[in-house]
């Protein structure tokens, strides 16, 4: 036997809470008054019901046993009454409040998927309820979750055919993320698209299963939003995967093209030497932060004149899309920001990939979808309009701005 200093408390979990205590006491007193006012109702629809004999055909019979409902302060007892027929007439009382086998309150209910998307795993789940609600909280299992998973699948299902032709889509965001898939070495890629429309609304458009960003993968994807009522949209945004491009050329050949600038980037810094990138990174800063297309073409070719002797392969990733990363100047400057990268997924996913290393990977490529759709459902939530959406119409009727800036006139838009 050892000797410790420690001492154990009794009952150490309990936290006295006088104010908890009297909320869930009114709560019970409420939630029982109010089911007695539903039996009162239930039984007025019997009350010209009689036997042979004159006596109410349909009376009380007692209550069932009490059951507790997990609700955000607690455990809310409450007893059910129950009725019987004297005619042998089958009858029976079922409270709204309070439906048979419910066991929670549906702010609780709401609040197991969004602990599981940010990350407590289902085994962890009923601990970290108790710690929210207190230690009474039971019967949140790991099936609890797992049925509220295929609650997501059917939502998934339902949001795919969402109608897309209520609004006009002016730019699209769209990127491919990888993610790891518990149990198997293989990687699924999602293939995301967002778009804002002319209010200046975000909104996930697409995120669907594909086969490493190929032209296939993202043909299907283009032609359900298509066949959705998915409108050309003015400009798409992404990284130099061709897969998309190719697509998007077939399916949407009057959008324009917006290479994304950050992907683009760590592109050209992975040819140089770790020495040389800082200085490099920031002469790639100078071209896209240039207030004109022409102050942008000069720092471009400055940038080709400083590495191409000794990083060829650097300036030929950034030359071949010069053209495709410059379009960003014809649209208007308070756009900039938005239109210059595929941020906008990049930093919605961040959550995503964190929940996927949380739990090691999900159980199989529909449960990592559904759970992509969910937190991006929750994400939508957050999301501001596009600054500057006002400019949105300018952008819609065909106006060419130039280096971000809406002509005044002909002359203006002819020079």
């Amino acid at each position: 036997m050892y000797d410790t200093t420690i001492i154990e408390f009794a009952g150490r979990d309990a936290v006295s809470d006088p104010l908890t205590e009297l909320l869930r006491k009114g709560a019970r007193e409420l939630l029982q008054t109010a089911v007695e006012a539903e039996l009162e109702a239930f039984l007025a629809q019997f009350a010209d019901h009689r036997t042979p004999e004159g006596r109410a055909a349909v009376v009380r019979n007692g209550h069932h046993r009490e059951r507790a409902v997990q609700t955000g302060i607690g455990p809310v007892k409450v007893r059910i009454p129950k009725v019987r027929s004297k005619t042998g007439a089958p009858v029976s009382f079922k409270s709204a409040l309070v439906p048979p086998y419910v066991r929670k309150a549906k702010t609780i209910e709401a609040a197991l998927p969004w602990l599981y998307l940010k990350g407590i795993s289902t085994g962890e789940m009923g601990a970290a309820l108790k710690a929210l609600v207190g230690p009474d909280a039971t019967g949140f299992s790991a099936k609890t979750v797992s049925r509220l998973k295929t609650q997501w699948a059917g939502d998934y299902d339902q949001w795919r055919k969402t109608d897309l032709g209520r609004d006009e889509w002016v730019y699209i965001w769209a990127d491919g993320i990888y993610s790891g898939l518990r149990g198997t070495d293989d990687r699924l890629c999602a293939l995301v698209v967002i778009g804002v429309n002319a209010r200046g609304e975000k909104h996930f458009l697409a995120i669907e299963d594909g086969v490493r960003e190929s032209t296939q993968s993202w043909r299907e994807v283009l032609l359900s939003l298509k066949n959705r009522g998915l409108n050309a949209p003015k400009l798409a945004i992404g990284d130099e995967a061709m897969g998309f491009w190719a697509a998007l050329e077939e399916i949407f050949p009057t959008t324009r093209q917006q290479r994304c600038w950050m992907h683009k980037t760590g592109n050209v810094l992975n040819y140089l030497p770790k020495l040389s990138q800082p200085k490099a990174k920031k002469m790639l800063h100078d071209i896209w932060q240039s207030e004109t297309r022409e102050d942008a073409n000069k720092a471009f070719d400055l940038f080709v004149e400083t590495y191409q002797a000794k990083y060829p392969k650097a300036t030929e990733c950034l030359i071949k899309d010069r053209d495709e990363l410059m379009t960003f100047f014809d649209f208007p400057a308070q756009h900039w920001q938005s239109i210059r990268t595929s941020n906008p997924i990049e930093s919605t996913f961040a959550t995503i990939r964190h929940r996927t290393r949380r739990t090691k990977g999900c159980g199989s490529c529909d449960d990592m979808l559904h759970m992509m759709f969910k937190l991006g459902q929750c994400a939508e939530k957050s999301w501001r309009k596009l600054r500057g959406f006002a400019h949105l119409a300018d952008v819609i009727e065909g106006v060419d701005f130039i280096n971000g800036i809406k002509p005044s006139n002909a002359n203006q838009a002819a020079a």
